[in-house]
């Protein structure tokens, strides 16, 4: 039994070691540091506004993925260009509407996003106000009994 317990740590543990082991093999340099640190503190700050259209929960700060990569790129570029951060962001906006800022300004097309999770606190409120008000009101008979257990879990003194 115990060599049967062996076994199965050595079956759980050594995949976990040699992926770490050989994840540290095939790992890359670092990214080279940036030219200009204030040029790509700015570009952070902006893609830190704009939402990853592929994973569509974090920022393309934050995103690995390849069009968060291109996007945090084409800011950079227009930030080399000149551009200042509201003409990056009214280009993004135009390119891909406003899903692409992370806090969408509150307009008629997005009133449901800000107000829709408001609206539906005070409806579970006022449900669950009306259930125990209503149930409040009820007489003890009027509640289904609870049905006896086949088998008592502790024996009656």
């Amino acid at each position: 039994m115990a060599k049967r317990g062996v076994t199965l740590l050595l079956a759980g543990v050594l995949p976990v070691f040699l992926a770490c082991v050989m994840g540290a093999a095939w790992a890359n340099d670092a990214a080279p540091a940036v030219d200009n640190p204030a040029l790509e503190a700015r570009m952070v700050t902006i893609a830190s506004e704009l939402r990853c259209l592929v994973c569509q929960n974090q920022t393309i700060a934050d995103s690995h993925a390849e069009l968060a990569v291109d996007l945090r790129r084409q800011v950079r570029e227009m930030l080399q260009a000149g551009k200042t951060d509201q003409e990056i962001t009214d280009y993004m906006t135009a390119r891909y509407g406003d899903f692409v800022l992370y806090r969408p300004p509150f307009k008629a097309t997005t009133a449901l996003l800000w107000l829709g999770p408001a609206a539906m606190v005070v409806i579970g409120l006022g449900s669950l106000f009306v259930v125990l008000r209503r149930r409040s009101r009820m007489a003890a008979d009027q509640f289904e009994p609870e049905e006896p257990s086949a088998a008592p879990d502790h024996p009656k003194p």
